[in-house]
């Protein structure tokens, strides 16, 4: 069967966007007002779509995908006026009489793929970014959260001019004939394998995107560290939404005169958020699939399980679980685990940590947690990530005044409040020259003595 055809739906909304339709203020706002009215007047639907696919309790839900929404337009309606007027900066004399501005102006018509694990956020927090900035989007839903995709499809054209945002549903045949088409801009949550499709689909049409990619995200238990609340927030971060977080610690890496007490810890934290039998706990999730449920049962094998371990694939449940020493060559420390199971490895020594973490692609969030701030100092100077925590994890993408994203195989580019305004708009650099004074100096013919005034001046490049 051969892929759809969408060309028809991106030459729509290109036409809408060039009208200039998107561009007052008044529209922007009556979008993202639309976009909270979507969140908070279907909340209850959300909730079950959401509780189907990833069995995700209902605070979860509102904290993750539905709340975080809500807050996402109620940023950008607030800030909204001064994004978009126009910056003033410095005037070199070479340029006055004169002034220079840096407008923001939008791309056009945007993509925008969101990803299964947080399927309300991963639309519609860069859906927020793309309108505020004046763009038309078209939203492509992850195929394995099937639920919320059914439920974005249907809510979506109740809110929204389809010339403005659009859904399309579907899986791999879909998503291959949307990149096929010429977009302004592309917006995709999900693996490095897949971010690497998109990037060169992109680049056929020199197309800008960000990518919100992944990573084995490591993070650090120092000698010096409060291991009880260490292990509570790292547990927390860990099994939240049942591990399947793209900004979850990955693997510990512990000093070893705390390590024995930092299992303790998880293991007691676990048991006081979940229970005993945590397959029974109304707060812990599910897997998404059988295929990524075989791909986590795979990885218990990797080392000695200090708790958990349990699994059912009937109901796509495993345990929360943290292995304890796996072998450096194990299928767990070479990719990422996303799900909730967490490795914990010996080091002792800060260069260890480092070499470590330099030893692998560059990951997307890198957590430390040391009373002593000068080693997570030395440990963010001598490494990179897209994000860090000090003394916490998971948690950056919650603040809009934080830039959230990746580096290198983790991601491209920074979204969350005014980052995604930012990375939705083009900065329009505008010198607004007088026309009162126009030196000779600048034009031929050239004397040796005007050459020189020229570089002097620093006027070679007029």
């Amino acid at each position: 069967m051969p892929n759809p055809d969408y060309s028809a739906l991106v030459a729509g909304q290109r036409e809408y966007f060039l009208s200039g339709s998107t561009r007052p203020a008044s529209w922007r706002r009556k979008q993202l007002e639309a976009v909270k009215a979507l969140f908070t007047e279907n909340r209850d639907e959300l909730r079950d779509a959401l509780w189907k696919d990833l069995r995700r309790n209902i605070v979860d839900a509102d904290m993750i995908d539905i709340t975080f929404v809500v807050k996402e337009a109620d940023y950008a309606l607030a800030h909204l006026d001064a994004w978009m007027t126009p910056e003033r900066v410095h005037t070199p004399l070479v340029a006055e009489p004169g002034h220079i501005r840096i407008r923001r102006d939008p791309f056009g018509v945007a993509l925008i793929i969101g990803a299964w694990n947080e399927p309300m956020l991963t639309q519609f927090a860069p859906l927020v970014g793309a309108l505020a900035a004046g763009n038309t989007a078209v939203l492509k839903p992850s195929e394995l959260s099937v639920a919320c995709s059914a439920a974005t499809a249907k809510l979506v054209p109740k809110y929204f001019d389809p010339r403005a945002v659009a859904v399309v549903e579907g899986a791999v045949p879909e998503t291959t004939a949307l990149l096929a088409q010429k977009w302004d801009f592309i917006f995709f949550t999900g693996s490095p394998h897949v971010g690497k499709i998109v990037h060169q689909a992109a680049a056929q049409n020199l197309t800008p995107c960000l990518l919100e990619l992944g990573g084995k995200n490591p993070t650090i238990v120092h000698s010096t560290a409060n291991i009880e609340v260490a292990a509570r927030r790292i547990a927390y971060g860990r099994y939240l939404n049942s591990g399947h977080l793209c900004t979850a610690p990955d693997h510990v890496l512990v000093w070893p005169e705390v390590k024995d007490a930092f299992v303790r810890e998880m293991v007691k934290a676990i048991r006081e958020f979940y229970g005993d039998d945590p397959k029974a706990s109304p707060d812990y999730g599910r897997v998404i699939n059988r295929g990524n449920f075989d791909r986590l049962k795979r990885l218990l094998g990797s080392g000695k399980v200090a708790i958990g371990g349990q699994t059912d694939a009937n109901e796509l449940y495993i345990a929360p679980t943290v292995l304890v020493d796996p072998s450096p060559d194990s299928p767990i420390m070479h990719e990422e685990v996303f799900g909730p199971i967490l490795p914990v490895i010996e080091v002792d020594s800060i260069e260890a940590v480092i070499q470590s973490i330099k030893s692998r692609p560059r990951p997307l969030g890198l957590y430390v947690f040391a009373e002593d701030l000068s080693v997570a100092e030395r440990i963010l100077d001598a490494t990179e990530s897209g994000d860090a925590c000090i003394n916490d994890c998971m948690i950056t993408p919650m603040f809009p005044e934080i830039p959230f994203g990746g580096v290198g195989n983790s991601g491209i580019g920074k979204y969350n409040g005014k980052f995604s305004f930012e990375s939705l708009t083009n900065a329009r650099g505008v010198l607004y020259h007088s026309a009162r004074i126009d030196p000779a100096v600048r034009y031929p013919p050239y004397s040796q003595h005007t050459l020189e005034r020229k570089i002097e001046d620093k006027l070679a490049p007029l």
